[in-house]
């Protein structure tokens, strides 16, 4: 098949040929830009097979002595349709002297359009419905993250002076110093739980994230949510990281609520609502303006917040607040968020 940019078409090949009936191949090949061979192969195709000698044609090898013969492949399309694995299918064919890798069959799995699970289906029914995680309730679901993002120096970081300036190279010589000591001045982490029922989040900014600093921020986050009226949890909802795998977070966790469960690796659409609110906390608040001092984004990150709660509409809320959906709704208006 001619590529997009191809210069000359099937079309333009003909022409070429016809034109080739008068003048010589060389005069034509050095206006047309290609050379005297290629031009003289496609006058050679025209006159043993006509206009379809000059269509495109196939660059696979004539003969492939290694290919999978047909009969294997349609082994391969019958044994898959009974919902075997691939592993199963080389199983079943090695039984019957057939050699082959799970390599191979999956390839031609996918050649083949079988490769997932839906297609397999005879009433074309997904066999794995995806399922849905929802909250019935306020705590039945609480979702905690870290969201880990750079410190901005005194002054301003090079969002605000470019890359190249004075304060940005001054602020790599500090973190690289720090680093030397072991010390990791050049993060903040911003730890968050959100409710799954209202969407209603607190967020702190903290120096770290190990497991101590976790638990102290989950005993915050409970009282929180008790000012709201929700002190009643069923699950408590946090990826694998390294501070929410400790056996203190667990017990402390399993202290007030029912259930920690953990997310499978990997796989962070399981805990998609605290996932969905670092998207709005980075695009409305963190890169939403340029900050001069990490002291003045901490300082606005708790005006957020209550913008947040309380007045910014969410979808999960039916346009309005989320704290509308908490038992103690709490009047909280700012005169400015400035």
């Amino acid at each position: 098949m001619t590529h997009r940019n191809a210069p000359l078409t099937p079309e333009g090949r003909l022409r070429l040929v016809l034109r080739c009936q008068h003048r010589p191949i060389a005069h034509i090949a050095a206006e047309a830009g290609v050379s005297r061979q290629c031009l003289g192969k496609w006058v050679a195709r025209y006159r043993e097979h006509g206009e379809a000698g000059l269509l495109d044609r196939s660059s696979a090898p004539a003969r492939r002595p290694t290919q999978t013969p047909v009969e294997v492949v349609e082994q391969i399309a019958a044994m898959r349709k009974n919902k075997w694995s691939a592993r199963r299918i080389v199983r079943e064919l090695t039984a019957n002297d057939i050699s082959i890798s799970v390599a191979t069959v999956t390839r031609w799995l996918h050649k083949l359009g079988l490769h997932r699970l839906d297609h397999l289906d005879v009433d074309g029914e997904p066999l794995r419905k995806p399922g849905t995680i929802t909250a019935h309730w306020p705590g039945h679901m609480i979702h905690i993250d870290v969201k880990k993002v750079g410190r901005i120096p005194d002054g301003g970081g090079w969002r605000i002076h470019g890359v190249d300036s004075d304060q940005a190279r001054a602020a790599a010589r500090a973190t690289a110093k720090a680093k030397t000591r072991g010390a990791r001045p050049g993060y903040v982490y911003l730890h968050s739980a959100v409710d799954g029922f209202s969407r209603l989040a607190y967020t702190e900014a903290l120096e770290d994230e190990t497991a101590k600093t976790a638990i102290g921020f989950l005993f915050r986050a409970r009282a929180w949510f008790a000012a709201h009226g929700i002190r009643r949890f069923t699950r408590i909802v946090t990826d694998n990281g390294s501070c929410y795998r400790a056996k203190d977070f667990t017990r402390a966790v399993c202290s007030f609520a029912a259930r920690h469960q953990r997310t499978r690796p990997y796989t962070p659409r399981h805990n998609g609502k605290i996932e969905r609110y670092n998207r709005i906390l980075a695009e409305e608040f963190l890169y939403a303006r340029t900050w001069t001092s990490e002291d003045e984004r901490a300082n606005a990150l708790e005006r957020w917040n209550l913008h947040y709660n309380y007045h910014r509409p969410h979808g999960a809320a039916d346009g309005q607040p989320p704290a509308t959906l908490v038992p103690i709704r709490v009047n909280n208006v700012l005169a400015s968020y400035s």
